[in-house]
């Protein structure tokens, strides 16, 4: 058998056995039941008392209290029950509005912060319990090549979580769908976003997973990384939309150098805004917008320098376990 198809054969059987690996250890079963969870959720939303109209040039992105609309400016009216009336507010601008604001909050602060973090935790134990020397040396003993292995692997976690992101996002989306009859296509765009920032995170718990073998320090290492990219974003931002004075140019230089080097969860978060237009009826992030108005927050751009560091991370992962002796 030639090496390109029995890479391919190598990789899809790997992608197999992460799926039954996800159903034997029943974490399938547990993040379907959050997204049966999160959809009961969205068909509990209802907006009443309002209609939908053109937004005004002159109106801000914040909510209007009643009786305190600028001249000319439409007031808010209306109200959003959420948990089938369990909790009531104001409606943001209008209907369309309102279900948007909720669909930020799942796709991106839940899924996108919390979901993403869980996923990372929940499946950091797949490759260390694989790569345990009885585990493993069953099919380091065929021809395979060994990156073939690790890659399977990878891609196996990164569709599994695929899978659900894509559950979870379509399942929300017909709930609020359903319940409010507003249908939102680009609410679906938070699934390459998801699944993006979630595969550049776990090429780190790859390669922890690699050198160590440990679940504890995969999951640890990972989430503590995500920390220090999210903070280094931060600081990057802030930075770009306000220099501090006193900062001398090589502190300044460092910063730029270690946002570009490192994931940025922060701009994958605000390319989700970003398409969703959040800042029209939303309170937007100070730092990301200050960063535009100067012309250093360039999202798109940041996605692609995360996934050429999920790349070379992966092919140091694929580095060590070919050298490493089972």
């Amino acid at each position: 058998m030639t090496a390109l198809p029995l890479a391919i054969r190598t990789v899809r059987w790997m992608v197999r056995d992460t799926f039954r690996q996800s159903l034997a250890s029943k974490l399938f079963w547990v993040m379907l039941a959050l997204t049966v969870l999160c959809t009961a959720f969205a068909l509990g939303v209802d907006v009443t008392g309002t209609e939908e109209r053109v937004r005004h040039p002159a109106e801000l992105p914040l909510y209007m209290p009643k009786g305190l609309g600028a001249d000319g400016v439409p007031e808010a009216k209306g109200q959003v029950s959420v948990g089938f009336g369990l909790v009531k507010y104001a409606v943001a601008k209008n209907k369309a509005d309102s279900v948007r604001e909720l669909q930020l909050w799942l796709a991106g602060v839940l899924a996108d912060t919390a979901g993403v973090l869980l996923a990372l935790l929940w499946t950091a134990g797949f490759l260390p319990s694989f790569l345990e020397p009885q585990a493993v040396t069953v099919l380091l003993a065929k021809p395979a090549p060994r990156w073939t292995v690790l890659a399977g692997k990878y891609v196996g976690v990164v569709l599994f979580v695929a899978l659900h992101a894509t559950l979870f996002v379509g399942g929300t989306w017909l709930g609020l769908g359903i319940a409010t009859g507003v249908w939102d296509v680009r609410y679906w765009l938070a699934v390459p976003l998801l699944v993006t920032n979630f595969a550049v995170f776990y090429a780190v718990s790859a390669l922890l997973a690699v050198c160590t073998r440990s679940t504890v320090v995969a999951v640890f290492g990972t989430l503590l990384f995500w920390v220090l990219c999210w903070a280094m974003n931060f600081t990057y931002l802030r930075l770009a939309a306000a220099p501090m004075e006193g900062m001398s140019p090589m502190a300044s230089f460092l910063v730029e150098l270690g946002y570009w080097i490192l994931p940025k969860p922060l701009d994958m978060s605000g390319l989700f805004f970003d398409a969703m237009n959040a800042s029209a009826y939303t309170t937007p992030v100070p730092e990301i917008e200050a960063a535009k108005a100067k012309g250093a927050f360039r999202p798109e751009l940041s996605a692609v320098a995360s996934l050429m560091f999920a790349v070379g991370v992966l092919a140091a992962a694929a580095y060590e376990f070919r050298t490493q002796d089972y």
